[in-house]
């Protein structure tokens, strides 16, 4: 294959849009010599003449035309190559991978997803869902790019690895029965539901942060029926089988298909309205979503990257897309703006 070579292709064109070697140097601030020098060169590397004599001056061969007019292919896929490379380097353009938890991909990363299709159309977010501790491996292997994880089952802050940043403060409202006795019940308290039959996981995050809510709140829960599928809690809970924490952030998902009716405390905010779903499995009862005004529990949501790569442009775009979203998603319990990713940890819990 020739050699071709940009600089020198670039002077052939000027040549042609000058007309006179001379004219050639001056506009590149070259002397006529060097001008001459390279074209021979590059006469010499692709094989064929470029330059033929017609009395005083020099004009282009039928070879240098055909050479020019490839070579302008060349120019301008280099001149959009050089317009993508900028967009890149200013975050407007390349490929974030973000992995992320079930429950955060409706409630954090479609917003920001939606977002960037709007503000930044050449940045690509491609999603992976992984569960919380899974993320953190995905993140470590170069697999992802961004991981999206609870702050409970993360590794410490002082794992040189990562850098964290917090989103959110997630609240853990309680789902009942509809017809449950305490579902009315004004200022319920996690501790008043000690002794009631309760639906999580068998093992993993959400087990985890169940009992350890639970015994925060003075008592040991009696796991009645283990399910990790928000739906499936959500059925058994309106079939009157036990109760349950429920994350806001899974609500943002949908899960329940909730219509508002009845009194009491709405389940996102506690504005006095009870939140009720329709039936499920037939039995006709909905579930009654009650905001624990006494003893609210949360669970902790971060944001990771590899140490080091916090200044890419793309990946602060998406941070700062997916802190949008955590905002819109409880105004009270995000995280903000805050400050960079070094000194933006947050405690595990």
């Amino acid at each position: 294959m020739a050699d071709w070579d940009i600089k020198k292709l670039r002077i052939l064109r000027t040549l042609e849009e000058q007309g006179t070697v001379t004219a050639t140097a001056e506009a590149l601030h070259m002397t006529p010599s060097a001008v001459s020098q390279q074209l021979t060169g590059l006469a010499k590397a692709l094989g064929v003449t470029l330059l033929e004599a017609h009395g005083r001056r020099v004009r282009l061969t039928g070879a240098a035309q055909l050479v020019l007019r490839h070579a302008e292919e060349v120019f301008a896929q280099l001149e959009r190559a050089d317009a993508e490379l900028l967009g890149y380097l200013q975050g407007d353009a390349g490929q974030v991978r973000v992995g992320a938890f079930s429950t955060a991909i409706p409630a954090l990363v479609v917003p920001a997803v939606q977002e960037l299709r709007r503000t930044h159309p050449g940045l690509s977010v491609v999603v992976r869902e992984a569960e919380a501790e899974a993320a953190y491996e995905l993140l470590a292997e170069g697999s992802v790019d961004l991981a999206l994880s609870l702050a409970a089952h993360a590794p410490t802050p002082r794992d040189p690895k990562f850098s964290r940043v917090a989103l959110l403060a997630d609240p853990l409202d309680v789902a009942l029965p509809a017809g449950h006795p305490l579902a009315g019940e004004p200022g319920l308290r996690l501790a008043d539901l000690a002794g009631e039959p309760w639906i999580f996981g068998s093992s993993g995050p959400w087990s985890q942060i169940t009992t350890t809510a639970c015994e925060n709140a003075g008592f040991v829960p009696e796991r009645a029926h283990a399910a990790a599928d928000w739906n499936a809690i959500w059925a058994m809970v309106a079939a009157g089988m036990g109760v349950a924490l429920v994350p806001r952030m899974a609500m943002a998902g949908g899960i329940g298909a909730l219509e508002r009716g009845g009194s009491g405390e709405r389940g996102r905010g506690g504005s006095g309205e009870q939140e009720q779903g329709p039936g499920h499995g037939g039995s006709g009862s909905g579930v009654a979503l009650r905001v624990l005004s006494g003893d609210q529990p949360r669970r902790h949501v971060v944001a990771a990257v590899r140490r080091g790569s916090e200044g890419a442009p793309g990946l602060a775009r998406v941070l700062a897309a997916l802190r949008r979203a955590a905002v819109d998603q409880a105004p009270d319990e995000a995280g903000g703006e805050g400050p960079d990713w070094h000194t933006r940890t947050v405690q595990p819990g």
